[in-house]
């Protein structure tokens, strides 16, 4: 992949082993809200993301082995990049991907739970892949509330095409989703009017004005029920809203919130639960769950990611 308008800028990432990037493609190809959104290969992934008012596309290609794992990361974009942008993707690119997610205490823990053993088997050096931004996470959570997940990439793809940003590679264009900044100006009505609904519409502006007033550092590192309750003052977030975006957008793994008020939560994951314990109580179901303590939403996660393309949203 050559870069455009910028030469080559290629480095090098060193995921925390045991990571095997097989598992994460397959993981993407399979996940809903990212269909269509980037180029899957063998060993290879190419995409494109909004940093700070530019669009720059990233291409992966793995080395080495799952416990020696190194990818190379090739940017390129159709104008100079800002300084400090290259490093700010390279990062984003860590996150997005889970790269520094440390999975040997949990496969420790899973050692001793001979059902979810297997899951570890196949999934083995599977490191959580996340939406891009908590942002995005953030607005595909409003874009499927009581909506199909067919019309939701629908009105998701208008956001992109409207506010977003595209890039230039081998192959065509690729599209990223828009950062807070870029809807800033844009009204509730007019939200409304791009993805058809106009209550979508007014729950995104509210999205785009607390995202946009927000440090994300503070959102992946301040306390957990503090993170969850600012997410939750969010018009249109509700509780399944919210730990949505804690785990997926935010890899706030150490808790998965069971006990979600509105249910729609738990009932999706006593399901992927049954799939490997076969059928639980609610009590049994959360026991499980405790046992794995810091690492309970990664136990979530593997359990609904050993279904994929089951129940990939």
């Amino acid at each position: 992949m050559k870069a455009h308008g910028l030469g080559s800028l290629a480095a090098s990432l060193h995921p925390v082993p045991p990571f095997d990037v097989e598992q994460s493609l397959r993981f993407l190809g399979d996940f809903s809200p990212m269909h269509g959104e980037q180029q899957l290969g063998v060993r290879a992934l190419t995409k494109a993301v909004r940093v700070e008012g530019q669009t720059v596309g990233f291409s992966l290609r793995a080395r080495g082995a799952e416990l020696a794992p190194e990818l190379t990361c090739e940017l390129f974009a159709d104008q100079a990049l800002k300084l400090g942008t290259g490093e700010a993707v390279r990062e984003r690119v860590r996150f997005f991907l889970s790269l520094d997610d440390d999975l040997t205490p949990f496969y420790a823990l899973a050692e001793h739970d001979a059902p979810f053993s297997k899951v570890v088997q196949q999934l083995y050096g599977y490191h959580q892949v996340k939406f891009l931004t908590p942002f995005e996470n953030a607005c595909w959570a409003i874009l499927t509330q009581r909506t199909s997940g067919t019309l939701a990439r629908v009105m998701k793809r208008n956001l992109v095409e409207t506010y977003g940003g595209s890039v230039h590679c081998g192959s065509g264009l690729l599209w990223a989703f828009p950062e807070p900044a870029d809807m800033g100006h844009v009204s509730a009505a007019e939200l409304g009017t791009v993805v058809g609904n106009l209550r979508k519409g007014e729950y995104l502006a509210a999205a785009v004005q607390a995202f946009g007033q927000i440090n994300e550092d503070w959102l992946r590192q301040a306390p957990h029920d503090e993170v969850e309750t600012w997410l939750r003052a969010i018009h249109g977030i509700g509780a399944w809203s919210a730990t949505f975006v804690l785990l997926r957008g935010l890899g706030r793994m150490d808790r998965a919130s069971f006990e979600d008020p509105d249910g729609r939560f738990t009932e999706e994951m006593m399901k992927a639960a049954a799939r490997v314990y076969g059928p639980l109580s609610f009590e049994a179901f959360r026991a499980h769950a405790y046992r794995y303590g810091d690492w309970q939403g990664y136990w979530a996660h593997y359990l609904r990611a050993a279904g994929a393309g089951k129940s990939a949203k």
